[in-house]
């Protein structure tokens, strides 16, 4: 059975509770108010699974029951900085969509990845993406984005910058995105005004066919953060399938890597006191990075089967994933709990802060990862993360034996539910006896 296999990590600040949410169809096409614009609605949304900060409408990650998965990565472009620009020096800049919301509408409009990137460039054109995600200055804040569309039978990037875009669909084997645009003179379409806006700014750069990185990338802004990830990613790809193939396993090895195997030997203490940027991310006491990696998936888009999203809470390297399908009577409540902190969005502005609450599985794992760190410094991270990981994988193995048996028996919403209430319950309860062996 052929199809297709997407992975991504979100890594947001540190402490910001990413949960798990089931979002049922929604009917009639009142105006939708957004964090920072209002749109109109389409009178049915497709149900989907988001993966979210607590306080926000839209997601970082995503699988609609059409089998639509959808990531979105920040970049920083020279729009931005025109805007970011505009912004400090008093003139008005238009709102727009924020990234996160862009991705829940293509989701929940979209029951192909073609016509999720038909979405999603549809609404930038027309709102812009001006925006943050966080609270705090606004222009530091703001960001555009790049996506990863797929199916199970097609892969799409498209890559904003402001009101512009640039798409690809993507023949190659595998993909990956970071921090940067990725899209050279190899688009496969582009917004109409793209040419006229670089020419107009004096953003063209030498070629016959327009270099939409090259031209629309802020050159104020360092790319080695983010291109040591994407080459990263990518190698460790090039590996995987000269071995063979790449599966579940693959993926999740590449979304837990610190480098371990390269001349880089991971950071030069452990990965809980990072000194660079890894694909896996952990909060640096220097401040180096910006957060911890929150939340993280592996979806697996099977050609003519069940679509699968594999979700962890918290760090890769501290967690377990967990099988969630769309079709599903409900999630368990812990899995969509954040802390302390209750509803959603759609601004960060007025969102109260979220702290620890018990009934929270996200905080339970956060929990776990700050045991196995030991301080702030990460003092007991390499005595302590290969014990918990010991425990982990153990049960990472139980539950993708029991899931491969109910997508072979071609199991309905019934088995699908229960199995992913049991996966959580057991992942709780491990979490508890790790926090509690350690202490």
């Amino acid at each position: 059975m052929g199809g297709t296999l997407f992975a991504k990590n979100s890594d947001p600040p540190a402490l910001e509770c990413q949960p798990l949410r089931l979002v049922e169809a929604r009917r009639g096409a009142s105006p939708l108010r957004l964090a920072y614009v209002e749109i109109e609605d389409v009178p049915e949304t497709v149900p989907h699974l988001g993966s979210s900060p607590y306080w926000c409408w839209g997601h970082e990650i995503g699988l609609n029951a059409h089998g639509v998965a959808i990531g979105n990565e920040a970049i920083f472009t020279r729009a931005l900085a025109l805007n970011a620009s505009r912004y400090r020096n008093g003139e008005p800049v238009e709102p727009g969509i924020l990234g996160m919301e862009l991705l829940r509408l293509a989701l929940e409009r979209s029951d192909s990845a073609h016509a999720a990137v038909d979405v999603m460039t549809r609404l930038v054109e027309q709102h812009g993406q001006w925006g943050a995600g966080t609270r705090g200055d606004l222009p530091s804040a703001a960001y555009d984005n790049s996506y990863l569309v797929a199916d199970s039978r097609e892969i799409w990037v498209l890559e904003t910058a402001g009101r512009c875009w640039a798409t690809k669909k993507i023949e190659q084997s595998t993909w990956s995105l970071s921090n940067e645009p990725t899209l050279r003179d190899d688009w496969s379409s582009c917004a109409p005004e793209l040419a006229d806006v670089v020419k107009e700014q004096g953003w063209r750069v030498a070629g016959s066919r327009l270099d939409f990185a090259s031209a629309v990338t802020d050159p104020a802004v360092p790319l080695q953060l983010s291109h040591i990830r994407l080459q990263r990613s990518r190698d460790l790809l090039r590996q995987f399938l000269q071995k063979g193939r790449v599966g579940f396993e693959q993926a999740r090895a590449v979304l837990s890597d610190h480098y371990e195997s390269t001349f880089l030997e991971g950071p030069k203490f452990n990965p809980a006191r990072p000194d660079f940027l890894t694909l896996c991310m952990h909060d640096s006491p220097a401040d180096f990075t910006w957060g911890n990696t929150a939340a993280s998936a592996v979806m697996v888009l099977p050609d003519g089967g069940t679509p699968v999203m594999w979700w962890a809470a918290g760090t890769p390297c501290t967690s377990v994933y967990l099988p969630v399908v769309v079709d599903t009577s409900a999630l368990p409540p812990a899995l969509t709990h954040a802390g302390t902190a209750r509803g959603s969005g759609p601004s960060p502005a007025g969102v109260e802060e979220d702290r620890f609450a018990d009934d929270s599985y996200w905080w339970r794992f956060q929990r776990l990862l700050e045991v196995v760190n030991g301080d702030q410094l990460g003092g007991s991270y390499r005595e302590r993360q290969p014990v918990v990981r010991n425990v982990l994988d153990r049960l990472q193995q139980e539950f993708v034996e029991q899931a491969n048996g109910l997508a072979g028996a071609h199991a309905g919403r019934a088995e699908w539910s229960a199995l992913t209430d049991d996966c959580a319950r057991r992942a709780m309860s491990t979490a508890d006896r790790l926090i509690t062996s350690l202490l």
